[in-house]
């Protein structure tokens, strides 16, 4: 099925090209004052019926193809929309299981998202000092040693046994 909807898809855009060469073709000899000897009265009325067809093809090809896109971008969202939220319930849950201070749980966040110590601490308004003890709090609760072990906790949960291939487990 796909590949007869693939080949259907390239006769018509292959018609739209032809369609497209006729008429650019008949548009310049117009222009410079020829009458193209392929322009036969009685084939005339075919040719524009062939070109007809080949325009409104294009268009409803196009159209679909819009559709269709729009389609894969709002699944996409939705897609997207979901794994934030339910990366964003992983994290609470950790952060629950570890149990947390809310400061402890800005520095986490803040830690997951990148930020060095510097920042954090000028964006909690507090020390550097304040920062790395609650950053080695945080270490402690959750039993790491760091920030790319902090990390690898969450993506660990994340991936699934189902999207590691068997080959690798």
């Amino acid at each position: 099925m796909r590949t007869r909807g693939t080949i259907a898809l390239w006769a018509i855009a292959a018609l739209q090209a032809i369609v497209a060469i006729f008429f650019s073709v008949c548009f310049l000899l117009d222009a410079i004052g020829l009458e193209p000897e392929f322009l036969i009265w009685q084939s005339h009325e075919y040719q524009q019926t062939i070109l007809a067809i080949g325009l409104n093809l294009g268009v409803a090809l196009g159209w679909i193809a819009l559709r269709m896109s729009l389609h894969r971008a709002r699944l996409a969202e939705e897609k997207m929309r979901k794994c934030t939220s339910e990366f964003s319930q992983l994290i609470a849950e950790h952060f629950h299981k570890w149990r947390l201070t809310s400061a402890e749980k800005d520095v986490a966040l803040f830690l997951t998202k990148g930020l060095s110590t510097r920042d954090i601490a000028g964006l909690r308004g507090t020390s550097e000092g304040t920062i790395k003890a609650q950053t080695n709090a945080i270490y402690r609760k959750a039993g790491v040693a760091g920030r790319t072990q902090l990390l690898s906790t969450f993506i660990e949960d994340l991936m699934d046994d189902v999207l590691i291939p068997a080959e690798v487990r």
